[in-house]
């Protein structure tokens, strides 16, 4: 007999997109895809369970399909990305007392012997002291009072305990930086999708991206029995290779910014989600100031993993996917060459080399 993998959160882009490539590992007898909404996305081979990871019966379907390994990615950042949600609190709901429930079967389950919870950089804060960069045993600054940083902190506490009460099961937490990609449904991705990006007057955070394809790529390996050489229980950071200021990803974007300052950043943030444009939170709003970078050298000598696509090749598949924005590098240069030839004539030609390079690098 083949594995049998239960997947959460298959509702969502990402889970679905995993539950359709675990199914092509040799390995893998089954896999069942568990969610409260019916998937808008075929599954492929995939059994769809519609199940309440809140309620006990979530331990039935462990029971039922002899479930061996589960991979957790119900977790979700805002109430605009989960569709028949409602609202924070639900959110809340799923993400921590969901992770209760499901940890509880999974406890009981003789069956299972793998976890591998999807969580993210949240975990560490932000705050205006905080060091450059953060390894997977760095503890947060500033601990957050509310939102998703917090719930994924509470996740990770419980799924700590059920590793002390059940050391037979292999438990894998990813740590991911903010996912995008063509199909990305993050806030991070409603955000840079806005025709005009408001900023925090002052501060132009450092950000660091992973590609939705790495993203299914590094859940597959966490999955699975680890590689020689290679051990995949335990913590690690999920990020693409390099940076990138908030201003350079909005030039690359071809979004114009708005500095403003952090009450009128608020003001903003309650009219965005009045109009369902995007969940500002106020966790967001704390990465746009002060930014958040990981070390990633546990994901590449431990675990074994190296993404495909580095922070700024992550940035370049979603500005194709989302379109030219107002303000395209190409159009910026030009018009920057033209400014600087109306107030310095220079020899034919030189202002279009100029905005080609700008082009390249802007």
């Amino acid at each position: 007999m083949g594995r049998v993998v239960l997947v959460t959160g298959v509702a969502r882009q990402l889970g679905g997109r995993f539950a359709r490539r675990v199914q092509r590992e040799p390995d893998v007898d089954r896999v069942v895809g568990v969610d409260v909404l019916q998937p808008a996305d075929d599954l492929g081979g995939a059994q769809f369970v519609r199940a309440d990871i809140r309620q006990p019966e979530i331990g039935r379907v462990l029971a039922e399909y002899g479930v061996d390994t589960v991979v957790h990615m119900d977790i979700h950042g805002s109430p605009l990305a989960v569709p028949g949600s409602g609202n924070r609190s639900s959110v809340k709901e799923t993400n921590v007392i969901g992770t209760m429930q499901l940890l509880g079967a999974c406890q009981k389950a003789p069956s299972v012997r793998r976890l591998v919870v999807k969580s993210t950089t949240s975990v560490y804060g932000g705050a205006p002291r905080d060091p450059a960069l953060f390894d997977e045993s760095t503890p947060a600054k500033s601990l957050p009072s509310g939102g998703f940083s917090k719930d994924a902190m509470e996740v990770e506490g419980y799924v700590r305990g059920f590793a002390r009460r059940r050391p037979d099961v292999s438990v894998t937490v990813l740590r991911f930086a903010h996912v995008l990609g063509p199909s990305a449904d993050s806030p991070l991705a409603a955000y840079f999708a806005l025709p005009v990006l408001p900023t925090v007057l002052g501060y132009d955070p450092r950000l660091q991206f992973v590609h939705e394809e790495d993203a299914v790529e590094v859940l597959r390996l966490a999955a699975r029995e680890p590689r020689r050489g290679t051990l995949n229980a335990g913590t690690f950071n999920i990020a693409g290779d390099g940076t990138l200021l908030l201003s350079q990803c909005a030039r690359r974007l071809g979004r114009p910014t708005v500095p403003l300052l952090l009450p009128a950043i608020r003001w903003g943030r309650s009219l965005l989600q009045t109009v369902g444009a995007t969940d500002f939170s106020p966790e967001q709003v704390r990465l746009l100031t002060h930014g958040r970078v990981v070390r990633t050298v546990q994901m590449r000598e431990v675990l074994g993993f190296a993404p495909r696509y580095t922070t700024a090749e992550t940035l370049e598949a979603f500005s194709r996917s989302k379109g030219p924005g107002l303000l395209p590098p190409e159009t910026l240069a030009r018009t920057v060459d033209r400014l600087a030839g109306l107030v310095r004539p220079g020899p034919a030609g030189d202002g279009e080399r100029e905005g080609e390079e700008a082009g390249r690098h802007g």
